[in-house]
């Protein structure tokens, strides 16, 4: 049921043991939580209404291609700055509005393969750099690919 989370999963972004419980509770209650992939604050938004509406949790995705688009399309992309840009920016829009919807948000990167790792780097960094001022990462999660690569690099 979604209105009795566990204590520690407060409305906003969520990160370490809350996120762990968040998770649990879902698994124990047998109700998966639907991870949008975004493309700019309009689908952000959009995506935290509807969980509040649902009454539950989001996982708002974040993309490499989705976060070269929150950049823009003609942000220069060397090193995958805009993609990296986009991402952090995105994740920061989510920081600074989550709590008003009322509802849990996991702040979630997907699907990076092994040539797109500097964005993927990029993210990380930044999340350090959140950690560093506010004790907690930028991100609740990432995900890292490597399904594409020969089994002995994959494990």
């Amino acid at each position: 049921e979604f209105t009795k989370m566990p204590s520690t999963v407060k409305p906003g972004v969520v990160t370490g043991q809350a996120l762990v419980d968040l998770l649990n509770h879902a698994k124990e209650n047998e109700f998966a939580i639907p991870g949008v992939n975004i493309v700019g604050t309009g689908s952000i938004n959009a995506c935290m209404e509807a969980a509040k509406k649902a009454g539950g949790p989001i996982m708002v995705t974040f993309s490499r291609g989705g976060g070269q688009f929150i950049a823009g399309k003609a942000a220069d992309n060397t090193d995958d700055a805009a993609c990296i840009a986009g991402s952090v920016a995105g994740a920061l829009h989510v920081r600074a509005v989550a709590k008003l919807y009322g509802v849990p948000v996991i702040l979630h990167s997907d699907h990076c393969q092994k040539s797109w790792l500097p964005w993927f780097d990029g993210m990380i960094k930044a999340s350090e750099e959140y950690f560093e001022k506010n004790g907690e990462p930028l991100f609740s999660s990432h995900m890292l690919d490597l399904s594409e690569e020969p089994l002995e690099e994959n494990i």
